[in-house]
């Protein structure tokens, strides 16, 4: 085991590492707190050289993030070899069947893999690569997802982790299984991609699944209520986000078994999930997280806008849950028009008019069945309306965002339309982070019975959805031009959880194994676009975007095809928009390359039937240390104030050549230009993408309303929060243009 030095060792390898003058600060600062702290540990002087490099950090000086990262990590390197007894990473194959023992790891590992081959894996780990982490990407991986003894210690090294991932999303591969393992590790401990949280802090442990998040439909009815408060409290308990579609559930004011006005609408059921939201939590780590959408047309909606005002009778109010709006092309029509639009009930729509207003859309821009039925409810003498200005739901709609950054905004034409499962279903709101796109449908109760003194309860199960997400992390993965061997990797890393999840609720495993939906999905977009030199308000942008995310959706199709033909295509592919072409159509991909992949899925199929969706990736993001999702940096450089010091926040790769582009920043940037760019790579991905609008909060709601309808008008599908901040922004011309 390595002794504890007072740390003068690790100063010399960073002099030698960095250059005598850039850590000569360090030197002088770890000299005076000696002097003034004799009896004091190496983990003291640790703490306070953390703080010390922390301190040094600004615009020109972004490399005393490494520097504290790498006094950190001495420390963890420390403290794990005094556990152990060894030094760190040379007793890998002991320690995984160690924490099997003591009941910290999943006993899958020792069953699925030999001694040996422990061995094996544990010589491929690659300590140096610890030394690509900023300081706040270690402490966050160390703090948060590392497996930990039950007094809460750290018992596995980072390295460890991706391996420990790695392992566990490749346990069931036959052919060159360790091969498989040893690219995932790459993959992960390059920093080229990260998995989902739930994955990265529950695989290889005993306890937790591996999906982010989920998608229910509330059927109209007491059981059905009931039963999806249930199921999303179970998915809540293991770490879930959830997304919940209350459309079909019927409105105040509404008869119950025929007797009018019994209903009381969708609002206490809303309340009811916001409890289970504050309720149910991943062992007190993570606070349950629900969004709930409801249709434009709905006679709740104006209860429902209102639903996280801080204002106004807080009965009506459900402050622990998030709103979304679904939106069909008309409505828009309508608001742009300054037309009247008209709210319904939907269970009087389904008794008058026998069939479901919320199960159609248009399928063309401009005309389809959606319209048609929307008008038949308008026009019919026996079913009942409320009629109200469209304008004056979407100032609503505005002055909520502008309060409490939400509804999410759900276009639902564009998104059925581009549904590449539409033979199949339908797709009637999101998730809880407004990127994932798959066919839904309600769970309907049928009976309760007494079997050999077993109550047996019965359902027709519908289609709840699974969210099985990674990232590629763009600063890195593009700029070393590893796609293709990325993403090939990564579609297998994703398709194994589908198989590998322990869902608690059957009709979402039976809803991953029917569609074996993935989102594969990116960060790092600001990051890349600082490293090449490319403003963010350009037409070089947007084309840039085009580009590169039709072959990354290129890479992902021939990914998914390429493992049908090893293991089967999904069960529902036939007549799907992969099958029949029209996927291929509908993006207007007509080059040899495309037309060739085309034809490949037409006759191998393909495994996944969602591909690509882009999450927020604000935790995984800060351990991979580069920018968040597609947005741009709050800041190029500020402090984030923490209980007793600032913590420095600071754009990755941040130098007097990035600056510039850094420099137009989230509440700086034309929100046009973003809005383009999000337009451009739509295009290429299946699904849709958790897109933010940065606001000023004193900004006119005619600039934000024409922002909602340009990202609807250029064919976006969701946006995600509206986020504003005080009026004191430099810089921002665009929002009062």
């Amino acid at each position: 085991m390595r002794e504890r030095t007072d740390g003068a060792d690790l100063l010399n390898k960073l002099q030698a590492e960095y250059g005598a003058e850039k850590i000569e600060a360090l030197v002088v600062a770890s000299d005076r707190w000696k002097e003034r702290h004799p009896e004091a540990n190496v983990t003291e002087w640790s703490k306070a050289m953390i703080l010390e490099s922390l301190s040094n950090i600004d615009e020109a000086s972004s490399y005393w993030t490494f520097v504290a990262a790498r006094i950190y990590l001495a420390d963890v390197y420390a403290r794990q070899e005094q556990i152990r007894g060894v030094k760190a990473y040379t007793d890998f194959a002991e320690n995984v069947e160690k924490l099997v023992k003591r009941g910290l790891y999943t006993p899958v590992l020792t069953e699925k893999y030999s001694y040996d081959e422990l061995v094996t894996l544990g010589g491929y780990l690659q300590p140096e690569r610890d030394k690509l982490f900023t300081y706040i990407g270690l402490k966050t991986l160390v703090d948060r997802y590392v497996a930990v003894d039950f007094d809460k210690t750290s018992v596995e090294l980072p390295q460890e982790r991706w391996m420990i991932i790695a392992m566990t999303l490749m346990q069931n591969e036959t052919d060159n299984r360790l091969g498989k393992v040893a690219e995932a590790y790459w993959a992960m401990s390059n920093l080229y991609m990260t998995v989902a949280t739930p994955t990265l802090s529950n695989a290889g442990k005993p306890h937790g699944q591996l999906s982010s998040c989920f998608i229910d439909t509330v059927d109209d009815s007491l059981q059905g209520i009931y039963d999806s408060n249930t199921d999303v409290a179970n998915l809540s308990k293991y770490g879930g986000g959830i997304g919940v579609y209350m459309g079909k559930v019927r409105s105040r004011g509404s008869s119950i078994r025929g007797f009018k006005g019994a209903s009381s609408g969708v609002l206490p059921w809303i309340k009811q999930l916001n409890n289970t939201a504050v309720s149910v939590d991943q062992l007190g780590q993570r606070q349950g997280a629900i969004a709930v959408y409801l249709d434009v047309w709905h006679k709740d909606i104006f209860t429902f806008l209102d639903l996280k005002l801080n204002n106004g009778d807080d009965r009506l109010r459900a402050h622990d849950i998030f709103t979304g709006l679904c939106m069909p092309d008309i409505f828009m029509e309508q608001v742009e028009a300054r037309g009247d639009w008209h709210l319904f009930d939907p269970h009087e729509v389904r008794t008058v008019m026998g069939y479901s207003l919320e199960d159609f859309y248009d399928e063309t821009k401009g005309d389809g069945s959606f319209r048609e039925k929307y008008e038949e409810c308008v026009n019919h003498p026996e079913l009942s309306k409320e009629t109200v200005p469209a304008i004056e739901i979407m100032k609503r709609v505005l002055r909520s965002q502008l309060e409490t950054g939400t509804p999410f905004m759900f276009y639902r034409d564009e998104v059925n339309r581009a549904n590449p499962n539409k033979h199949e279903g339908m797709v009637y709101s999101s998730n809880l982070c407004s990127e994932i796109m798959q066919n839904m449908s309600p769970t309907e109760f049928e009976s309760v019975t007494l079997e050999d003194d077993i109550v047996v309860t019965r359902s027709k199960p519908g289609d709840f959805v699974v969210c099985n997400l990674s990232s590629v992390n763009l600063g890195r993965a593009v700029t070393a031009d590893v796609l293709e061997r990325l993403i090939t990797i990564q579609v297998r890393m994703l398709d194994n959880v589908i198989d590998l999840n322990k869902i608690p609720v059957v009709q979402a495993q039976r809803t991953n194994s029917r569609y074996r939906g993935i989102g594969l999905g990116t960060f790092g977009w600001h990051h890349l676009l600082a490293l090449k030199n490319i403003q963010w308000e350009s037409d070089e942008a947007v084309e840039f975007a085009d580009e590169l995310y039709e072959k990354i959706a290129y890479l992902t199709i021939k990914a998914s095809m390429e493992l049908a033909t090893e293991k089967g295509a999904y069960p529902l592919f036939e007549g799907s928009d992969w099958h029949t072409g029209s996927y291929f159509d509908r993006r207007d991909y007509k080059s040899k390359e495309w037309q060739e992949l085309r034809a490949e899925v037409a006759d191998k199929g393909i495994r996944n039937g969602y591909l690509m969706a882009v999450a927020p990736n604000s935790s995984t993001s800060v351990i991979a240390g580069s920018t968040a999702s597609i947005d741009p940096v709050f800041k190029p450089f500020y402090h984030e104030e923490k209980k007793d010091y600032k913590l420095p926040v600071i754009a990755p790769d941040l130098n007097h050549n990035t600056y510039d582009v850094y420099r137009r920043s989230a509440y700086i940037v034309d929100q046009r230009w973003s809005i383009k760019q999000n337009a451009a790579r739509q295009r290429h991905i299946d699904q849709s993408i958790s897109f933010n609008v940065y606001v000023p909060n004193n900004i006119r709601a005619s600039v934000l309303l024409d922002l909602h309808v340009q990202a609807w008008k250029s064919g976006m599908k969701t946006t995600y929060y509206t986020r504003s901040t005080a009026s004191d922004i430099e810089e921002c011309e665009w929002c009062h243009s």
